[in-house]
């Protein structure tokens, strides 16, 4: 079974014009990590996440 993990989280009020999350996921991306971005709603904050499997 495949889950997440979060590896950051980001406040979704941040200054305008700024995209700290994605700067994260694409760094992540970057060191080979398969990151992506998505919006909490429930906390008002984007994640940065990667999938991990059952030995994770």
């Amino acid at each position: 079974m495949m889950g997440t993990k979060v590896l950051e989280r980001f406040p979704a009020g941040g200054p305008r014009g700024s995209w700290t999350a994605e700067e994260y996921a694409a760094r992540r991306r970057t060191e080979g990590q398969p990151a992506t971005v998505v919006m909490d709603l429930k906390s008002d904050a984007f994640l940065v996440v990667v999938p991990v499997g059952d030995e994770d």
